[in-house]
């Protein structure tokens, strides 16, 4: 699950006095661990049930197109490791991590709430030849069929291999067929509730901002610098976000499918203010910890009043971004970055700049060391653009591809819904957490524990060979054009192990092979990197986008044959990137210079 706690500690605390290891423990780590893991559980219990829900609430409530729906959530869960940069710089220099975690609880848990007010579904109609239809939905058996509505005539859509569309009447019998391009999907929303969505994602963005980089950084301050722990006390706090993650990807979505959007979201905002709770109310448990600078002055309010003023800037993001134009094809690079929203401008050109500045920085204050050392974590931290890129389908072509071509029954028994799908990747992170904890320190013991490098390329190959998978399924299809649920559970398993690969490591990498003087900077170009890749990864799901009416996809056979060959391609060249890591690993290795 794409969630990267930071491990950058710019204030160690004072222990010339005290003994930490004759402090009181929990599972031989400082006790204050263990509510930092429950507030970070209950915020990732409220995250990601959101995030569980919100891409089919952009085709099934406001019936976006999957361009619009993907473009729209990869841009958001995009800010949402963009706004970790201010909010740690922020904490650092004036609020302290702990004020900073209790405003951006507060603001994440009023843009759940938001959310709950979606208004009426929107309403589907069809454009064909210019000429406006009225399109119903009919449900029978848990089946949807959308009919167009021409005259007395009720006609059932139906796409065709070919791009065109078939209209049938009542015996089945095709009354029409519309030329490819033809028939065009629309439909009436409200200005109001887009607006008031668009604003709560603001507004979740904002208060992540601030609570995403300071709880992990009031983490790593329980630990000495040296001590062996920290690794082991990072992987226990990464479990807590997907033990979290893992009831809330349960519980939303069958409260939405149940009860409806609202509820799903209203629980989402309950997690949150449990969250908040724990750190406000912390009985003095967290004294000392996360407190702001001493030398500075007090200017909290208006650091809260400027991230409210922030929210209307990120507004205009994301309608900016949700009116970007298609690239023309054939128009090449140029095209590319013409066609990008301001958003993704913001984004490459920042990547673009920092990575190569930072680096010119180090050749001229560091060492030949050093500055080896930095290219080792700029050159990993590229490849972790990769891997999240392709990982993070999860939340968008994964789930479209969960609710439309994949049965959802488990033994026949029950069936689960689309947004639950993404429970298996939280399920299996928490199976494997302690396994591959235990198993990095026994090979640590023996002196054969791989590389950071090296596991960096097993992330790549396990995310490519994730997919592939998923498409040896699609071959064993039957005349439903769906997978059984399980081949969709084997990817999220290889994707588990893949990703405990590199997130957890990737942390701590980067505070160990970074100029001390930088390490918060670095940090924020890890952010910064897995911000690029959730942005690219809504543009790779608009590749996978499949023509819907009011949200359903009209020709299954023609959806599983896109989304296969999507997959089929973005799973080789992840697998063939981290072959090519595991090719260059030992000059990466000899460069971080013994760093583990």
């Amino acid at each position: 699950m794409v969630d990267t706690p930071t491990a950058d500690t710019p204030r160690e605390p004072d222990i010339s006095h005290v003994n930490p290891a004759s402090e009181a423990t929990w599972f031989g780590h400082p006790r204050q661990l263990a509510r930092l893991f429950t507030t970070e559980m209950w915020e990732r219990f409220g995250f990601y049930g959101m995030r569980a829900l919100l891409t089919l609430y952009l085709t099934k409530h406001f019936i976006f197109g999957d361009r619009e729906a993907t473009g729209l959530y990869g841009g958001f869960t995009a800010l949402v490791y963009l706004t970790p940069l201010i909010g740690g710089y922020l904490a650092d220099q004036y609020l302290g991590s702990k004020r900073a975690v209790k405003f951006g609880a507060i603001v994440m848990a009023v843009g759940y709430f938001t959310l709950c007010f979606g208004g009426e579904v929107s309403k589907p109609y069809a454009e064909i030849s210019g000429q406006r239809y009225e399109v119903q939905l009919e449900e029978r058996g848990g089946v949807e069929t959308r009919y167009v509505i021409d005259g007395t005539q009720r006609l059932a859509i139906k796409g065709n291999d070919d791009g065109t569309v078939s209209l049938l009447d009542g015996s089945g019998a095709v009354a029409r067929t519309v030329e490819k391009g033809g028939f065009e999907s629309r439909a009436d929303r409200s200005p109001f509730f887009v607006a008031l969505m668009l604003v709560a994602l603001s507004l979740v963005s904002v208060g992540n901002g601030f609570f995403k980089p300071n709880i992990s950084t009031m983490v790593g301050t329980l630990y000495a610098e040296g001590d062996r722990r920290r690794d082991s006390g990072f992987t226990i706090f990464y479990m807590g976000i997907n033990l979290g993650s893992l009831f809330s990807q349960l519980l939303c979505p069958f409260l939405a499918d149940a009860v409806g959007w609202w509820a799903g979201f209203g629980l989402a905002a309950f997690g949150m203010l449990l969250s908040w709770s724990l750190i406000q109310f912390d009985g003095g448990r967290l004294n000392g910890i996360g407190e702001p600078p001493v030398d500075k002055a007090n200017r909290s309010i208006p650091i809260y009043l400027g991230a409210l003023a922030a929210v209307p800037v990120l507004y205009f993001l994301f309608t900016n971004l949700m009116n970007a134009p298609e690239q023309v094809p054939g128009s090449g690079i140029i095209g590319y970055v013409a066609s990008l929203s301001l958003m993704g401008k913001l984004l490459f050109g920042t990547f673009l700049i920092s990575v190569p500045g930072i680096l010119i920085w180090s050749a001229k204050v560091g060492d030949r060391r050093e500055f080896q050392m930095m290219c080792a974590a700029m050159i990993l931290i590229v490849f972790n653009v990769v891997f999240w890129t392709l990982f993070e389908q999860a939340g968008s072509s994964l789930t479209l591809f969960a609710d439309r071509n994949t049965d959802l029954s488990i033994f026949g028994l029950f069936s689960i819904s689309a947004g639950q799908t993404q429970f298996f990747n939280a399920f299996f992170i928490v199976a494997l957490a302690p396994v591959m904890s235990v198993l990095w320190t026994k090979l640590a013991a023996k002196g054969i524990e791989p590389s950071i490098p090296i596991k960096f390329g097993i992330a790549l190959i396990g995310v490519g060979l994730g997919f592939l998978f998923l498409v040896w399924g699609a071959t064993m299809v039957g005349p439903s054009f769906k997978v059984a649920i399980w081949w969709l559970a084997g990817l999220y398993f290889i994707h588990s192990f893949a990703e405990l690969c590199i997130s957890p490591v990737g942390l701590s990498m980067i505070t160990k092979l970074s100029i001390a003087r930088i390490v918060g900077l670095m940090m924020g170009v890890w952010f910064l990197s897995i911000s690029v890749a959730q942005y690219v990864a809504g543009v790779v799901a608009q590749v996978a986008s499949v023509e819907t009416v009011g949200g359903q996809v009209t020709n299954l056979k023609v959806s599983l044959e896109t989304y296969s060959g999507v997959f089929w391609t973005i799973g080789l060249v992840s697998a063939g990137i981290g072959l090519f890591l595991l090719l260059i690993s030992p000059l990466i290795k000899r460069w971080m210079h013994g760093v583990q």
